[in-house]
This record gives structure tokens, sequence and C-alpha cells, in this order.
């Protein structure tokens, strides 16, 4: 019998896409176990890859331009359309204008940090006919609500002076208008369905800034000085439009990205897998599976969240099969994914080293952990043959020596 193997990661952060990591893993599992069949399926969750996956997926086109990067620089860009979609459909993901990879890390600074360039993206592809726009959020750099989408759109954020607010998420704190009169005329038509952390709230205990603040570079005191802010920004929001992003499941998602989407662009929030999972074949894969291997960069007590190895988990597990985690690096609570669908999980580090050391080495670590994983599957394996033998031995003897104890 062929033992198959499904390879469903998410890429690594600032180090790995998800091809590159299940080429990887895929390596890994051969060094151990060269007659397995290796099926791979990237996973991609609205953050880096979202875009790429499904033009791949559907035989689309890629646009690639210069936008205004998150630090007000300029940067390379994308966006794409699908192909065989019914009315021309843009595909953008807000990482490739707004990413954290895009923040040097010496300027780490989610009060100041812009999602203006998303919003020009999102321009761009309504001169290019776009009636519908599929909006990956994820991999986020920025803290700013998505003001600055907005405003790129033709949206203003007015002081109580009138006068327009510098970028990046601190300034919301002093907002006191939100000016719809200039808003490009075509978000009244356009179908923008933006797949979402549906966890990610923009406001509270659990909110935005509070939880990815500090993971974006900002300070204790910055966290409550964003957190107010998009207090504010919210009621602003509900004040002019009616909508209340504050409370909306998914509104936190990309440093508030999803606020402005639903509120100010007349958008849609999704689950992120209710829209990835119409153009990525994951199930009929894992149909086809004897093992399920999954990684990304951290694992931790988050992952059951809406991030991929949970997501994977579940889909794995609704199907029978077992499943390995691999990670960069194992967090905080981590054993809740043992509720989720995930048997075992790794670190693909051996020893104490520096994040530019991991990074660098990525590669390297991730095709030995997989190798390594892998090996243990095979101790597993020949135990229950083992295992096999002896019963089957074992009854022969008492079939030999009692063929009434036999039967």
């Amino acid at each position: 019998m062929t033992f198959t193997v499904l390879v469903a990661p998410s890429g690594f952060k600032e180090s790995l896409s998800a091809n590159e990591v299940a080429d990887c893993i895929g390596e890994g599992v051969l060094r151990a176990f060269p007659q397995a069949k290796i099926l791979k399926a990237p996973m991609v969750d609205g953050g880096e890859g979202f875009t790429e996956a499904l033009i791949a997926a559907t035989g689309g086109t890629m646009h690639r331009l210069a936008v205004t990067g998150p630090v007000g620089d300029p940067v390379q860009s994308f966006f794409g359309f699908l192909g065989g979609a019914p009315v021309p459909t843009a595909v953008i993901e807000m990482a490739a204008a707004a990413g954290l990879r895009l923040v040097p890390r010496d300027r780490r600074n989610p009060c100041l940090t812009t999602s203006y360039g998303v919003g020009e993206l999102i321009k761009v592809a309504l001169d290019a006919g776009a009636e519908r726009i599929l909006l990956g959020c994820g991999d986020s750099g920025i803290n700013d609500g998505g003001a600055g989408m907005a405003e790129a759109l033709g949206v203003r954020f007015l002081d109580d002076e009138g006068r327009p607010l510098a970028a990046g998420g601190a300034a919301l704190a002093r907002l006191a208008t939100v000016d719809m009169s200039g808003r490009d005329p075509r978000l009244e038509t356009v179908r923008i369905d933006a797949a979402v952390n549906w966890h990610n709230m923009l406001l509270g205990p659990r909110g935005v800034a509070r939880v990815f603040g500090p993971q974006k570079g900002a300070s204790p005191e910055q966290v409550e000085l964003l957190a107010q802010a998009m207090d504010n920004y919210a009621a602003h929001i509900l004040a002019t439009t009616g909508t209340d992003v504050g409370a909306a499941e998914g509104a936190g998602a990309s440093g508030g990205l999803g606020a402005a989407v639903l509120g100010l662009l007349s958008g849609k929030l999704h689950p992120r897998y209710d829209i990835v999972m119409n153009y990525l074949d994951l199930d009929s894969l894992i149909a086809r599976a004897n093992l399920v291997i999954t990684a990304e960069g951290s694992l931790d007590g988050q992952t059951p969240f809406g991030k991929v190895p949970a997501e994977v988990g579940h889909r794995a597990k609704a199907a029978g099969l077992p499943v390995i985690a691999l990670a960069g690096t194992i967090g905080k609570g981590v054993t809740l994914n043992f509720e989720h669908g995930i048997d075992a999980f790794a670190s693909i580090l051996k020893r104490p080293c520096s994040l530019d050391e991991a990074i660098g080495a990525a590669s390297k670590l991730l095709v030995r952990a997989a190798e390594d994983a892998s090996r243990m599957i095979l101790v597993g394996m020949r135990l229950n043959q083992a295992s096999a033998v002896l019963r089957n031995q074992n009854l022969a003897l008492r079939a030999k020596a009692s063929p009434r104890a036999a039967a």
C-alpha cells in the first residue's frame, strides 16, 4: 500500500512562503521515507500568498506596480485578476502594501504606519475594470484601522479644527469628523469581500491594539494610545455611517482594516476560509492521504483562533487522519491545539539562536524537522507491524495447540 502524506502548511512570516515550506517538508519526509507519495497544498489565510494562490488556482493574471508602503516610502506591490470568474474579480492582499515585512525593524511603530497603499491597490483595480474585489487580510504591519486605505479612496479624516489628520493609528485619537463626500463613487457598485480572521475584534481587552500592537513594535503606552484611538474611530464611523464596527466580528483584522472595509467602503467581511476554500481543494487531497503535516512560524494558544494549522487539523480530523504540526517557535498555551485536530507538534529549532539566525537557516531546519518527525512515524509503523506479526504467531500457536480454542 502506498503511504501518502499531505503537506498543508502556512508560510513562515518574513522567512519562507507557504510553497517553500511545503517543499522543505516534502523533502524531509522523502529523506526518511523515499517510497512515500507527497501531496502538497500550500495554505493561505488572507495574508502573504493569498493573491498568488488564488491566481494560480484559477489561471488568472498578476499585475505589478509601486504603491505607498506602510512607512510612507514607495514599495513594489501587486494585485491580480481571477481566471474564469463570472465578473472581473480582482484579488488583493493587504500585506502586499502594508505588511509587516515591509516595515523595517528599526521603524516598527504602529502609531505611525499606514494602510494608504492598500487603497491605492483598490483604486488601480477599479481603474482596470474590477466589479468584485477579494481582499485578503493578514500579516499586517499597521494599526490605523484602515483609515489610510479609506483616505486613498477619497474619505477624509479631520480634527476639531477641520485639518486633515496625519497618517497612522495614533492620530485617530484626535479624529473629530469623517468626511465621506469625496469617497470614490465606484465603491457604490463594486462588491468587496474581505477574508478576515473572524476572531479579531477592533475594541476591548481582546481588541486589535492590545492583542497585536506589541507584535508590531508598540510599547505599553502606545498600546493604550492606539486602543483609545480605535475607540474614537469606531464612535465616529458609527455616527457617520450607522455601522457599529466596534461590535463587528472580524473588524479588528489586519490592524483594524476590517473596520474600514465594513464601515467606510461598503464591503463585507467573511471568515477567511469561507473564501479561501472556494479556490483551494484541500478536502479532496485529505481524502487521498494517510497522514497530514501542517506548519506555521509560531504555534501557541492563539493558533486555534483562525490560524492555518487549526483549520487543517479540523478538516483532517473530520476524515479521521492524524495531524502533525511543525513550527518555528512553540508558545504559551500550545497544548490547546490538541483539542483542535493537532495530534503532535514539534519546533524546528534544536538549540537557542537569534531570530536572524533562525530565519537564515529556516529551510534547512524545516527539512531536518520533517525528516525527524517522519523517522518517528516509521518507528511507530514498524512497532505496529512487529505487534501484528507477534499477534499472528500467537494465534497460530494457540490454533496448533488447541484447534477448539482457536475456533
